[in-house]
């Protein structure tokens, strides 16, 4: 049995997937197969039932994943002593659609002090720690909230609907919208008493408010990604109770991490205390 095989099987164990392991850990996915097939041998046991969406832990799995995050974290710590001392890394996954002032509130006090080095990433790569919104977040990682946003249209500038102060979801009726890729609420929102009418998909922010300038339908985005010098008319929808919850997602298991603890210290330092953290899983539950 082999340090780097635990490191495989605990990659596979926290993804529930050989290919997202074999992302985060740079390798291939045949590497990773054999390096759970070696374990497996080892062991006498079957650790993980493959199926088409990936892979079920089973009983056996679930016991080892704490000695073996343990085992990999003591390796680690050893090899640490030894090492010169170098800025920390820090990796931080964003989502495609975020508040920009609010996330740089975030991002500027991490990268304070030549200790840190921070790299920024897509949220779906490997990294830390993630700002996600909540509905993003995965069953294995806690969630420290950040900030809360409504829902908000975006119309063309010179649509009728422009001279109401605030919308209703029954203006958005027969009303052509720009749907958008990267809507992490899409689920809540598929049920508004009527059939959308979608004249666009667009798979950024920036491109689904360039639609609309452009005159080829509305769109509904998060109050914070609407930036200050668009020609879109903004507006509130009264009756959509519906709001965006972002936070910073990491794996519950890499809480004691260097970099993870940094990421923590800096959100406590921002709050004035410590933040409010919850396990999404047992939320979800």
């Amino acid at each position: 049995m082999e340090l780097r095989e635990l490191r495989y099987f605990l990659a596979v164990y926290e993804t529930g997937s050989v290919t997202a392991a074999a992302r985060r850990c740079f390798i291939s996915q045949p590497s990773i197969s054999a390096a759970l097939a070696a374990l497996e041998r080892d062991l006498e046991t079957i650790l993980f039932v493959r199926h088409r969406k990936g892979v079920a832990a089973t009983a056996a799995a679930d016991a080892l994943y704490v000695r073996a995050r343990r085992l990999v974290e003591d390796a680690l710590s050893l090899k640490a002593l030894f090492e010169p001392q170098a800025a920390a890394r820090v990796t931080l996954g964003l989502m495609r659609s975020l508040d920009i002032p609010r996330t740089l509130e975030i991002l500027k006090p991490l990268t304070e002090g030549p200790e840190v080095r921070l790299s920024l990433v897509e949220a779906d790569q490997p990294c830390d720690a993630r700002i996600v919104a909540r509905a993003m977040a995965g069953e294995a990682e806690a969630f420290v909230p950040l900030w809360s946003e409504a829902y908000v249209v975006a119309l063309p500038p010179r649509h009728d609907l422009r001279f109401k102060a605030a919308l209703t979801l029954a203006d958005l009726e027969g009303l052509p919208l720009i749907a958008r890729c990267n809507c992490e609420n899409a689920a809540a929102t598929a049920d508004l008493g009527f059939k959308p009418d979608v004249a666009a998909v667009a798979t950024t922010e920036e491109w689904a408010l360039a639609l609309v300038e452009a005159g080829i339908g509305a769109t509904v985005i998060p109050e914070g990604v609407a930036p200050a010098n668009t020609t879109a008319v903004i507006r509130p929808i009264s009756d959509l109770s519906l709001r965006r919850e972002v936070g910073v997602a990491y794996r519950q298991a890499d809480a004691a991490s260097p970099a993870v603890a940094r990421i923590l210290a800096t959100l406590d330092g921002l709050a004035g205390g410590p933040r409010k953290r919850t396990l999404v899983g047992a939320r979800a539950a």
